[in-house]
């Protein structure tokens, strides 16, 4: 195995996580000039905002009024931070 960069989750009530990830990844996908922590939290709020659509979305039956608040909050604050509606990046609307 190659060499390795450990990054660090911390939750609102003080609990961490690492993920593991190749050495020099992250700075792949960076712009010039950003930190690479910026990079990482971007990807983590796409993945969050997809896992939360598809529940919305493209699950059986109803999804339950909170997860749908859930969402809708997830969809505004992906577009605050790209600047285009998850609806856009996603290529489809419902």
């Amino acid at each position: 195995m190659g060499e390795t960069e450990t990054y660090t989750v911390t939750g609102p009530d003080g609990n961490e996580d690492t993920v593991e990830l190749p050495a020099g990844l992250v700075d792949t996908m960076t712009e010039q000039g950003e930190n690479p922590t910026h990079v990482i939290t971007d990807i983590v709020l796409q993945a969050m905002a997809q896992q939360a659509h598809a529940m919305v979305h493209h699950s059986e039956g109803e999804p339950p009024a909170d997860v749908v608040e859930m969402n809708n909050t997830v969809e505004e604050l992906f577009e605050e931070r790209f600047g285009m509606p998850l609806s856009e990046a996603l290529g489809h609307q419902h």
